[in-house]
């Protein structure tokens, strides 16, 4: 079916209901305020940029509703999901795919692997869900994640890795420092929309920043 204006705002708010109460209380920074984030960024970037509002929206706020890195490193797990859950309100079959495709491909799978989005929307969701990775928010997230997976903050001897594929990436960085070389870093240059790029180049910034900062205090001497 075609929903209408009011129909597709329905939606949205029922899926926002949806997600605060599944990620509501999650604490490794993929959480209800993670995904709200970058549904307003989504918002921001397609004003701009193009594509269909509500896949983007859609896409954004159901991103993480099961992460591989929480669900045995399933990468259709969320699509799952998303799939039955979109279909109990009847949503086009066609907006569907096109969510539960790009909550599939939207993750860093890996500093050496080819990227593999192609829609302007998932282009979009992506860029948005990268930029909520990088700054202030960003560090915030890199730390809240490397408590879950117990992580040491740092560790000199432990050098830091160039995934060459989806599985090595999978089986995680030793250190939360060594994600920001192993992922992190390297956003700014993997957005793919014009203001995407805009955006995260400020926060880029503040990432080295915090670097060289926390090596300045860490060498101290």
């Amino acid at each position: 079916m075609k929903e209408s204006y009011m129909g597709k705002k329905e939606i949205i708010n029922k899926t926002k209901k949806y997600v605060r109460r599944k990620l509501g209380k999650e604490a490794t920074g993929h959480d209800w305020w993670h995904a709200l984030r970058v549904w307003k960024t989504v918002k921001y970037i397609a004003k701009k940029e193009g594509g269909d509002l509500f896949t983007v929206e859609l896409a954004a706020l159901l991103h993480d509703i099961a992460d591989w890195k929480f669900n045995k490193g399933k990468i259709d797990a969320g699509a799952r999901l998303i799939s039955g859950f979109l279909g109990k309100l009847e949503v086009d079959k066609e907006i569907i795919k096109s969510v539960c495709e790009i909550t599939k491909d939207i993750s860093f799978k890996g500093a050496k692997v080819k990227l593999k989005i192609k829609t302007k929307e998932g282009k979009i969701v992506q860029d948005a869900d990268r930029l909520d990775a990088l700054g202030a928010i960003g560090i915030a997230r890199a730390f809240s994640y490397g408590g879950y997976a117990k992580r040491e903050i740092y560790n000199p001897k432990i050098k830091f890795r160039l995934h060459k594929s989806f599985k090595q990436y999978q089986q995680g960085g030793k250190t939360s420092i060594n994600h920001f070389f192993e992922k992190l870093l390297f956003l700014k240059n993997l957005m793919n929309t014009k203001t995407g790029k805009k955006l995260a180049g400020e926060r880029h910034e503040f990432l080295e920043k915090y670097l060289k900062q926390f090596f300045k205090e860490w060498n101290l001497k």
